[in-house]
């Protein structure tokens, strides 16, 4: 089905942009450039399962009723362009439908998509991408630290946008997330689903001649930094099927991952080019993520007492000394002071608290030098003493 939309879209050859080394799958001549012309007839050119992660940020189909002024009388420089403007809801759900499933076709199996939205329209694209099989991971809530004010004062300031972050299909288990990184990075704590960032402003925004803000939805680039930083690594191809002032481009650049920018409308695709010729990527040093637990090599806890780490006789604790348990020789532990049990670390530290499972590596504890540590810190020496040793 073809849709019929609000200002016709722009075809226009490719622009020419900076060339990166080949990716497997990818034609160089569409890497690290802005495809100029409708978002799903340039997406049907592109190969398929190739992306390993879409940042979107369609139009919203605001449905504003007429200008918008601030108590002075001067106006709101609101958003009213033909691109985001549709005929119906009905037109806004097919073109969803439509691009939704595009941008899934050139997803590899264990890539992810964040989609950005308002309450005019967000809530219609989670529902379409339920029913075209995607997997919602998450919603995050953009928490703006110097939104808008309401100057009619007839509801509450819209203070926030919510992305969807979700895999391409349930069965996606592989899927990048950087939670060792992300976790590090804020104080030891599990980065929460509300961010607080501010809005695009300053230097950041892109101004024409006139000092006018080049377009009307710049995102920040601290928002696509941290949803990059989270669901991608340096090398992969992230494609922003709407790429506005190149923002995601931007960012992509910069942390050095590669972006396929596709944009309808030739002037903010020139702006967007321009904009990123002039980023230089960071060392690489300054991007080498640690490797996530599940991708560090196996480590028993019978090689620990192997090689010495832990002797057998020496007794564990939980963190607040009420479970106890004495380490054996073969690497199980025995349970000490009730049920007399013997078993794996794991297996122990859940009888030990009457739990269906239980992490052994964060429960048990071993006492060194006065101090109490979990036992996961004598498996982190091994597998730094293991790496050396590989070199």
């Amino acid at each position: 089905m073809r849709l019929v939309r609000k200002g016709a879209p722009v075809r226009a050859p490719r622009l020419a942009g900076g060339r990166s080394a080949p990716v497997p799958g990818h034609d160089p001549a569409v890497l690290d450039t802005v495809m100029v012309g409708d978002t799903v007839g340039e997406m049907a050119r592109l190969p398929a399962s190739s992306v390993d992660l879409v940042f979107a940020d369609p139009p919203y189909n605001l449905q504003l009723g007429g200008e918008l002024r601030r108590p002075d009388e001067s106006r709101v420089d609101a958003v009213d362009d033909a691109w985001d403007q549709f005929e119906s809801f009905s037109a806004y759900d097919a073109f969803t439908r439509e691009w939704l499933a595009a941008a899934r076709r050139v997803m590899k199996p264990d890539a992810t998509i964040f989609v950005i939205g308002s309450y005019h329209n967000i809530f219609r694209v989670g529902a379409l991408m339920q029913d075209l099989g995607f997997w919602i991971l998450n919603d995050i809530v953009w928490r703006k630290a110097n939104p808008m004010p309401n100057f009619r004062g007839r509801r509450f300031t819209n203070a926030h946008e919510t992305l969807i972050w979700a895999a391409r299909d349930a069965s996606a288990k592989g899927y990048t997330f950087n939670y060792e990184a992300l976790k590090g990075g804020n104080e030891d704590v599990q980065v929460r689903s509300d961010w607080l960032l501010p809005l695009c402003t300053g230097q950041e925004r892109l101004k024409d001649e006139a000092g006018r803000k080049l377009h009307p939805t710049q995102k920040p680039e601290a928002l696509l930094a941290r949803a990059l930083l989270a669901a991608s690594r340096p090398g992969d191809v992230v494609l922003d099927p709407f790429f506005g002032s190149g923002t995601t481009g931007a960012v992509a650049k910069r942390l050095r991952r590669h972006f396929i920018g596709i944009e309808r409308e030739p002037d903010y695709a020139a702006a967007a080019r321009a904009r990123i010729d002039a980023v230089e990527p960071l060392p690489e040093a300054a991007l080498v993520a640690p490797p996530s637990a599940r991708e560090a090599p196996r480590v028993a806890f019978s090689a620990l007492v192997e090689r010495g780490l832990v002797s057998p006789g020496v007794e564990l604790t939980d963190a607040k000394g009420r479970f106890r348990a004495v380490v054996r020789a073969d690497g199980t532990v025995a349970l000490t002071g009730g049920v007399a049990s013997v078993g794996s670390i794991h297996r122990m530290g859940a009888l030990a608290q009457g739990a269906e499972a239980c992490n052994g590596w964060t429960f048990w504890h071993v006492e060194e030098e006065g101090r109490r540590h979990p036992i996961d810190v004598l498996r982190a020496r091994l597998r730094a003493e293991m790496g050396i040793r590989s070199e």
